[in-house]
């Protein structure tokens, strides 16, 4: 009697396994139409480079739900991340980009993960007007910062990698525009005749960004907050720094409003 009633309880448990196996494949066929991992990226990068971008990132989920151990659903996260770039989702891409990150730190592809971070915050600053009508750094520059911390957490982390290569580069304007962003601050200051502030700004430009095309706007602004506070041997030194070190400046700004 107990020997049948163990049989029983074991082809009960195995029915509902098979049971649940069957419906765990119906799942996952719903789910993955028949599709294997390499033909839902290769059909979510079709969508994509025909910029039907939302598809392309319903199928880069798909994917990631269908197969989440597989290289191509690892690969799918950092797809979604440009997609939603490329839509102008900033803010949803870098949250992709650093659960990414957090994920994956020492994956062969989380160099380009910490790259396109940077690239991502750098547009966000940008117009389609700049260099033409307006400049990124008279604009809040709280993402050229993040771009630049970005960059920077790639070079420590990566630095042998062909993007700190990149992001070297990168660095070295988004350095120019937090100068000059700077520099836009003291020439308001000036005109609103808070000379001290606008000194202030002139000297931490000088400090903090060294070499960038804006240490002779702010010498030269500099001296002129000396003239106007009286402070006329200060004011003479500086321009004899800048006479010395810039002979070919010629001032690029104006004080009028």
């Amino acid at each position: 009697m107990k020997n049948t009633l163990k049989l029983i309880a074991t082809l009960l448990l195995l029915a509902l396994s098979l049971n649940g196996c069957l419906w765990e494949d119906e799942k996952r066929e719903s789910i993955t139409k028949g599709w294997s991992p390499k033909t839902f990226f290769n059909q979510a990068k079709e969508e994509a480079s025909a910029g039907s971008i939302n598809k392309a990132i319903g199928l880069y989920e798909q994917l990631q739900a269908a197969y989440p151990g597989s290289k191509y659903a690892i690969q799918a996260k950092l797809e979604v991340a440009y997609a939603l770039y490329k839509s102008g989702d900033y803010d949803e891409a870098i949250l992709r980009l650093n659960d990414y990150i957090k994920l994956f730190p020492e994956h062969f592809s989380t160099p380009y993960a910490y790259y396109l971070r940077g690239v991502i915050s750098e547009s966000k600053s940008r117009s389609i007007l700049d260099g033409i009508m307006t400049d990124n750094a008279q604009r809040d520059i709280d993402s050229v910062r993040d771009s630049f911390n970005y960059y920077m957490a790639l070079i420590e982390k990566f630095p042998k990698t062909e993007y700190a290569e990149e992001a070297k580069t990168r660095l070295i304007i988004l350095r120019n525009i937090l100068a000059r962003h700077e520099l836009f601050v003291a020439i308001y200051y000036t005109k609103r005749k808070a000379n001290i502030a606008a000194i202030n700004r002139t000297k931490f430009i000088i400090e903090k960004y060294p070499n960038t095309p804006s240490v002779p706007a702010a010498l030269h602004l500099m001296a002129y907050n000396y003239d106007r506070i009286d402070m006329q041997t200060l004011a003479k030194d500086t321009r004899r720094v800048l006479i010395k070190s810039y002979p070919t400046y010629t001032p690029h700004y104006t004080l009028d409003d």
